[in-house]
């Protein structure tokens, strides 16, 4: 349905479900359903139907739903047509697809670095010369 194909598919939070508090998978984890709370997982895919209220944290993410929260991703995060994202990104790579919505602001980091980056930390960018 998305285009990717997780190796295997641990977890699954349906679309008449609601979930709230931390879920940590190893392997993948889909939500079709509401989910409120901390997420930690390989990969993370958030249905059509889908809807977060809080963080991600995964080697990757796909939106095809909606989050209110950061997302962070070692490798790739994909937001699909018509799906609506608000906080932050950090990500190996990103994709957004036409039809998207994104507020928020987006890191690129090296893919499979740490996105784990301390609170008030700012990097200064030198002008070229």
């Amino acid at each position: 349905m998305f285009g990717k194909n997780p190796k295997k598919l641990e977890s699954i939070i349906g679309v008449d479900s609601e979930f709230k508090g931390e879920l940590s998978v190893k392997g993948t984890v889909r939500v079709d359903g509401f989910l409120e709370g901390e997420i930690r997982a390989g990969w993370v895919i958030v249905g059509e139907s889908g809807r977060i209220k809080g963080n991600i944290t995964s080697r990757g993410t796909i939106v095809g739903g909606k989050v209110e929260g950061n997302i962070h991703a070692n490798e790739i995060v994909e937001l699909k047509p018509d799906s609506s994202v608000t906080g932050e990104i950090r990500y190996g790579k990103l994709a957004v697809s036409e039809g998207a919505v994104f507020v928020g602001y987006s890191l690129m980091t090296a893919v499979n670095e740490s996105t784990e980056i301390p609170d008030g930390r700012v990097v200064k960018l030198n002008s070229p010369s």
